[in-house]
């Protein structure tokens, strides 16, 4: 016999998926033609609506979705912002003395407990924590080796989370905590497969480390001779590689962003960062947690940096670059281009809200 809250939960859950459904499709009428030097998209459809940060001088790489009326920014000069009401006013929530960092990403349980990781060589990669939405922040974490480089972090659930450097003595380093980012430690490194000459990851979008579920976790790679993406089942101990389809053999190449909708499918964008260089091929699907990756059938026409499953839907996602914003609304397989705007990096929260942030102070919410 089904109970009465198993039909209630039933409904909800075919509710958000035909409103996920719903967002794609006001997504897809938006689609940009294709033509050269199309300018922006139609706004019958869906479309991102700019929202003033009030720092124009700041690159925003770092984002993190709460709702429709929450989100975290993190970027460059020390910067932390966060709105609590849809993005009409931004509230500087910077952590003191921290000026001359990179902030790369940010992962927010909520509008007030967040925590944001600065990036690069030895003791410029932190970690900070706050309780009070950036009223305070506490730093949990200064990394202490010279030879290592943190550049994304990910949480699991509220408690258990994770942040990865590139490689020290030969394998990619993983930070875990079991507190919600108050304290860390260094995992062993003896269950991680030895990292490729000249491998390491990229601190594009936050998106080069991302879960799903409570123990799995994909982490994303470049620079070598292949693009790889490596995972983990039991929250970072032990890992297993996959080669991509993504080109690679430069250190400006591979995969920059990863996104699963759950432990089978998932999602990979990159391609070469520089401006003057094409990314054919940048993106890549799997369905079996990551073992295959597939090549796309068409894919996105330059490189991207962030990736992000549309909430409740089981085919539709976005990729963002420096060149424009790309949708899929058949698991991957085809991409097509809705928005020509700067960003890169996209976030989307349960409640069906998409963020997406770049450089020159850009954010944006999806609208309709």
């Amino acid at each position: 016999m089904r109970r009465l809250g198993s039909t209630r939960r039933g409904g909800r859950t075919q509710q958000l998926l035909a409103a996920g459904v719903a967002c794609a499709a006001a997504l897809a009428a938006s689609a940009v033609p294709a033509a050269a030097g199309a300018a922006a998209p139609a706004r019958g459809g869906a479309h991102w609506a700019a929202k003033d940060s009030g720092a124009p001088q700041v690159r925003f790489r770092g984002l993190a979705a709460v709702d429709r009326r929450t989100a975290w920014l993190a970027g460059t000069g020390g910067t932390v912002l966060r709105t609590t009401d849809g993005g009409a006013n931004w509230r500087n929530v910077s952590p003191p003395g921290a000026a001359d960092l990179q902030f790369r990403d940010v992962e927010a349980f909520d509008g007030r407990r967040a925590v944001a990781l600065a990036i690069g060589e030895g003791e410029d990669s932190r970690v900070y924590r706050t309780d009070d939405g950036g009223t305070t922040w506490t730093e949990s974490f200064r990394n202490p080796d010279p030879k290592a480089f943190y550049d994304c972090l990910a949480f699991f659930d509220h408690r258990h989370g994770l942040a990865m450097s590139d490689p020290v003595d030969g394998r990619f380093r993983i930070l875990s905590t079991g507190d919600g980012g108050r304290t860390w430690r260094v995992l062993p490194s003896a269950g991680m497969p030895a990292a490729l000459d000249g491998e390491a990851g990229f601190a594009a979008s936050g998106q080069c480390l991302v879960t799903a579920g409570p123990k799995d976790v994909w982490l994303a790679t470049g620079g070598a001779a292949r693009a790889r993406v490596l995972h983990s089942a039991d929250r970072g101990l032990t890992w297993t590689a996959a080669d991509t389809p993504v080109p690679a053999g430069d250190p400006a190449k591979g995969v920059f962003g990863l996104a699963f909708r759950d432990r089978a499918h998932g999602l990979a964008v990159g391609g070469d960062y520089r401006p003057d260089q094409s990314s054919p091929r940048a993106a890549a699907v799997t369905a079996d947690g990551g073992r295959t990756w597939r090549p796309v059938t068409t894919p996105p026409p330059a490189y991207r940096s962030g990736v992000a499953w549309l909430p409740h839907s089981r085919a539709a996602a976005l990729a963002v670059g420096p060149t424009g914003t790309d949708l899929t609304t058949d698991g991957g397989r085809t991409w097509r281009t809705v928005d020509t705007g700067s960003y890169d990096t996209v976030a989307c929260a349960p409640d069906l809200s998409c963020w997406a942030a770049g450089e020159m102070g850009r954010v944006a919410r999806l609208e309709r």
